[in-house]
């Protein structure tokens, strides 16, 4: 992927009706913030904080099990999440999960506004466009969630769905088929709650009443390529049963 280009794009012209969204798939830093350097350590620049570890791998595996399109961010989310609204005081991170990040710290907003045009709308028009190229689109978003936040209890779950107040059909029907499988813990709006105004999914789908759901997957679970596959693999009938679970019932 070259470093120029905010997004990758896999598959786009793929026959199936899931869009596979990555926010978080990468920790790069364009050379343009502060020489491609944030200021923190490249062993900060690894964890969660920086990009979501195995995600992209999952998406990659799962949109090619769906035979379906995928996007996938490239760049870190500590430059700029693509998974906040424009207007979230979250979308420059100046201190996350015990790290100060330098090259934030003094960011204003032409700072702030330069990032989103450079990396934030063309990621996101890019995505717009393959979620609307079929009306009967269907959208779901690949994260992964850190074992342990640092001074905090262990999390217990392998899997999390996430899921808004304002549709959740798809999820709960997903994970009605995921706590059948007895080998998961599977959390509902779990580590986190599944609605933020003006994320990605709010934004694409929410706004658009395109059925979507939101994975989260402890990063410990798809450290490498093969678990990364395996778990793309394993997910895409279960969200093709649950997809079918609703419609049915529509």
């Amino acid at each position: 992927m070259s470093d120029d280009i905010p997004f990758q794009i896999l598959g786009a012209d793929r026959p199936g009706r899931w869009l596979i969204t990555c926010d978080h798939a990468s920790n790069r830093v364009p050379e343009f913030i502060n020489g491609g350097d944030l200021g923190i350590a490249a062993a900060d620049m690894s964890r969660h904080i920086a990009w979501d570890p195995g995600a992209a791998g999952v998406s990659v595996a799962l949109a090619e099990a769906l035979n379906s399109p995928c996007i996938l961010s490239n760049f870190s989310r500590l430059v700029i999440d693509p998974n906040r609204g424009a207007d979230d005081p979250t979308l420059v991170m100046r201190f996350y999960d015990g790290t100060i990040i330098p090259a934030n710290r003094h960011a204003d907003a032409a700072e702030v506004g330069r990032r989103m045009a450079a990396l934030y709308q063309p990621y996101h028009a890019a995505y717009a466009r393959l979620a609307a190229a079929r009306r009967d689109r269907v959208i779901c978003a690949v994260h992964s969630f850190t074992p342990q936040l640092r001074g905090r209890p262990k999390r217990p779950w392998h899997i999390g769905i996430l899921h808004s107040h304002l549709d959740s059909r798809l999820s709960l029907a997903l994970l009605d088929l995921l706590r059948r499988e007895a080998d998961l813990v599977t959390g509902d709006n779990e580590p986190y709650d599944g609605h933020l105004p003006g994320d990605a999914i709010d934004r694409h789908a929410l706004r658009q009443g395109r059925h979507n759901t939101l994975i989260e997957l402890r990063n410990d679970l798809i450290a490498d390529a093969a678990a990364q596959r395996t778990w793309g693999q394993r997910l895409a009938p279960l969200l093709q049963a649950a997809l079918a679970q609703c419609e049915m019932t529509e």
